[in-house]
């Protein structure tokens, strides 16, 4: 059962082959034998999860239907849920219990999905590789001396080991994306308020975007689709209609106009991931895709740009913890001053008491102009190279991550040079995009992921593309040793 896709849980659930509660309890199991070994939950939600399998049981037994009916899910631990712990992978929430569900969370509950638990994750969503939680790291379930990819690896690396099928995400700069690459899996950020952030506890509010991950394109779409949607709560969601994502999987791809920038394929780029990107530009153009060259002029000033602008909105979003409302507190503090300085300094860990300080900086009088405005500019001007692009082709194509999953522990001693490895992904939020990975093969063993971007809404023509590209190809199908 536990190799079942989303859409194929649904038929089944609609065909009385099985049960919600019986495939609740089987991989409620599951999890509880593989995943210390992976350490990709930070809390499991046993009696919710089967309390709301029966409560699905007999909605269907009542003649309701739905694709999300009864399906088995997990969440990132940043996404608030009512009387649940959630940490964000921090010492400093560590003891917050959600006083209300985030809409993500209740749209999906009202869908009838039934919630396993919550994921880890990098801590306040800060990181590339699921090292910095104070939960402990997150292993790759392709090679557990390796990372699964950040900062949604705990839902990443469930998915992969087959714990469950599809887990919410949340995507600042690439943490959905490379994690699917990282891991084998399809993986989708929507375009930016297309899936409200109320109740999803903020890094960077003008990035932060979250959605879905699962094995295949079919199940992202299921997914998206219950958590898509305007929320009046949430001042940033855009008032846009859903359309049926799973509607348009079946569409050709017959003159698809696919730019490659130039940009993409420099000494960076792992050779070999170079290959298997050129592999999957062949398999698109068997399909009827044309293939065209474009240019990303400003690509080049995106990671300063976003190493400037996110960690000036997390330093602003991350002052509402200082120890007096909720949250880590330090013990007998002799001031105010104390209080708050001692909370921060117990309950942050280091990736985190350094983004904030680097934003203060960028935000403090003298150098917001040379800083933090300059990377807003530079911002404007990577969205406006997108809309250029966009005239000329409909999608953009390109590798999601500059090299496959490094060893854990290799990039601790140089924080930069896991920034770097960001280098696909952050222009998609710089510029509120879409962006979609999908399976483009191994390295070493190793999952390699191939980045899709589309305009604005456009997540239905991602999820065709890559839909269609996983019929022709196997690459998904394939399952970690072990799991």
């Amino acid at each position: 059962m536990h190799q079942m896709t989303l859409a194929e849980i649904a038929r089944g659930l609609a065909d009385k082959k099985f049960s919600s509660e019986e495939l609740t309890k089987v991989l409620l199991a599951r999890i509880t034998q593989l995943d210390p070994q992976l350490n990709s939950f930070i809390s499991l939600t046993e009696d919710l999860a089967i309390e709301q399998a029966k409560a699905a049981d007999a909605r269907r037994a009542n003649g309701e239907s739905g694709a999300l009916l009864g399906a088995p899910i997990a969440h990132k631990d940043l996404f608030c849920t009512l009387g649940i712990r959630t940490s964000c992978g921090s010492k400093m929430l560590d003891n917050f219990k959600a006083p209300y569900d985030a809409t993500v969370v209740a749209k999906l509950a009202a869908a009838g999905a039934v919630t396993l638990g919550k994921t880890n994750m990098d801590e306040f969503a800060m990181g590339s590789a699921n090292e910095s939680s104070w939960y402990g790291a997150v292993k790759n379930p392709w090679n557990l001396d390796h990372v699964p990819g950040g900062s949604s690896g705990g839902s990443a690396a469930a998915v992969a080991a087959r714990l469950l099928p599809a887990a919410t995400a949340t995507d600042t700069g690439g943490s959905i994306r490379q994690p699917a690459a990282f891991t084998n899996l399809i993986g989708l950020k929507p375009t930016y308020g297309r899936v409200s952030r109320w109740g999803m506890i903020a890094y960077a509010s003008s990035l932060d975007q979250g959605g879905p991950l699962a094995r295949t394109a079919e199940d992202c779409a299921i997914l998206l689709q219950g958590m898509a949607g305007f929320d009046p709560n949430d001042s940033t969601s855009i008032d846009e209609p859903v359309p049926d994502y799973s509607a348009g999987l079946g569409e050709s791809l017959q003159g698809l106009r696919i730019g490659v920038p130039k940009e993409y394929f420099s000494a960076g780029l792992d050779p070999r991931i170079a290959e298997l990107i050129q592999n999957s530009i062949q398999q698109l153009q068997k399909l009827g895709a044309v293939i065209k060259e474009i240019s990303l002029p400003n690509m080049q000033h995106a990671i300063p740009a976003y190493y400037v602008i996110a960690p000036a909105e997390a330093s602003s979003n991350l002052s509402r913890f200082d120890g007096v409302r909720f949250g880590h507190r330090c013990e007998n503090p002799e001031n105010l001053i104390d209080l708050y300085k001692r909370s921060r300094g117990e309950g942050f860990g280091a990736e985190v008491e350094r983004r904030i300080m680097v934003g203060a900086y960028a935000l403090s009088a003298g150098y917001y102009d040379a800083y933090y405005l300059k990377a807003q500019k530079i911002r404007r001007l990577v969205k406006n190279d997108f809309m250029a692009a966009f005239n000329e082709v409909d999608i953009i194509l390109g590798p999601t991550t500059p090299n496959p999953a490094w060893k854990l522990g290799a990039k601790n001693s140089d924080p930069v040079a896991a920034y770097l490895e960001d280098v696909y992904t952050i222009t998609a939020n710089l510029a509120g995009l879409p962006g979609l990975s999908m399976p483009a093969g191994f390295v070493d063993g190793l999952p390699v992921g191939v980045q899709l971007l589309a305009p604005y809404f456009q997540e239905g023509r991602l999820l065709n593309v890559a839909h269609q590209y996983q019929l022709n190809t196997d690459w998904h199908t394939r399952t970690p040793t072990g799991f």
